[in-house]
């Protein structure tokens, strides 16, 4: 990768302090492996990232993992007044989804989360379900525009961020959440009253939670009581967006040392430890998927570099 020379850091503020970010999505931190650059360009340029989100073939492809999910249950709409609510929630839908697959061994967007280098990061695994030799497999479904497998650049930051996933629920279900890191990290209030729709919502599920702090410890608990097993294997299953025809499984070899040394590296960006990096030259052919272009100060630099080495060159 090839660094910017440019300080981001304001004011001694690392990125998550700058973008006002109180925990990171596990898909912002696999795409760093990508382009880190296009991650931070997200931040800076929202209304451009938005772009990218009401595409019609990101739209398509979240349409086909909604229809997944619809053929195990139903998505329940609950009304949320404040940040604790919103994961008040998460926590019963983490409690719900570990009792679908106790009971019927598969679950469907079940949501996950925790620390990591004093990073809190957020994701949803696509699905878990145990294998006909009882080993619980962790399921991500990529749709393809193409009727072809993707490229290894793609396949890295799908094999990362499975394996992000892994390393945060294994983690979850061995007890090693702490209530501190939510109101440390996420700044969320323990006595906080649940809006009446959460309330009411927690009851439907059979819990009962009137606080953030009883939805907090019922999460806790359970996670620590429920003897779930860590995850087995980890899987990428690609489909065609369109016909929703299967165009393969990869398996994903999945190493903690390995993926921990490479969050290592990834998340002391957000940390302020370094600054961003672009691609590496020989990769700069991704610039040509890219909605930031025009913004990229290493593509501009790249140009540049480009350009005098072919008039340093002929100046021999």
């Amino acid at each position: 990768m090839v660094p910017l020379k440019r300080k981001r850091n304001v004011a001694n503020k690392n990125p998550m302090q700058h973008f006002h970010l109180r925990h990171l999505r596990v898909t912002d931190v696999s795409h760093q492996s990508w382009c880190e650059l296009q991650v931070v360009h997200g931040f800076e340029k929202p209304d451009v990232r938005k772009t990218i989100n009401d595409d019609p073939v990101v739209l398509a492809g979240s349409s086909v993992h909604l229809a997944r999910e619809l053929e195990e249950h139903d998505v329940v709409s609950v009304s949320t007044e404040s940040r604790e609510d919103h994961w008040a929630v998460k926590f019963l839908n983490v409690l719900t989804g570990l009792t679908m697959l106790k009971e019927s061994g598969r679950v469907r967007e079940l949501p996950v989360f925790g620390q990591v280098e004093g990073i809190f990061l957020v994701g949803v695994i696509d699905e878990l379900h145990y294998s006909p030799k009882g080993e619980l497999t962790l399921s991500e479904l990529k749709t393809r525009l193409r009727k072809s497998l993707p490229t290894a650049a793609q396949r890295r930051t799908h094999d990362l961020q499975a394996g992000i996933y892994k390393l945060l629920f294994d983690r979850m279900v061995q007890g090693k959440l702490e209530s501190e890191t939510f109101v440390q990290r996420l700044q969320l209030r323990l006595d906080k009253q649940l809006a009446p729709g959460v309330c009411d919502h927690a009851q439907a599920v059979g819990f009962h939670v009137c606080t953030f702090s009883d939805a907090l410890e019922l999460l806790l608990l359970n996670l620590t009581h429920m003897d779930t097993p860590n995850i087995d294997n980890l899987k990428i299953e690609y489909v065609h967006q369109s016909t929703g025809a299967p165009l393969g499984i990869k398996e994903v070899q999945f190493s903690e040392p390995r993926l921990l040394a490479e969050l290592h590296y990834l998340l002391s960006y957000w940390t302020g430890q370094r600054e961003p990096q672009g691609v590496d030259i020989e990769d700069s052919w991704k610039c040509g998927w890219c909605v930031f272009t025009e913004h990229c100060e290493w593509r501009k630099a790249s140009v540049k570099n480009t350009e005098q080495s072919v008039w340093n060159k002929r100046r021999r």
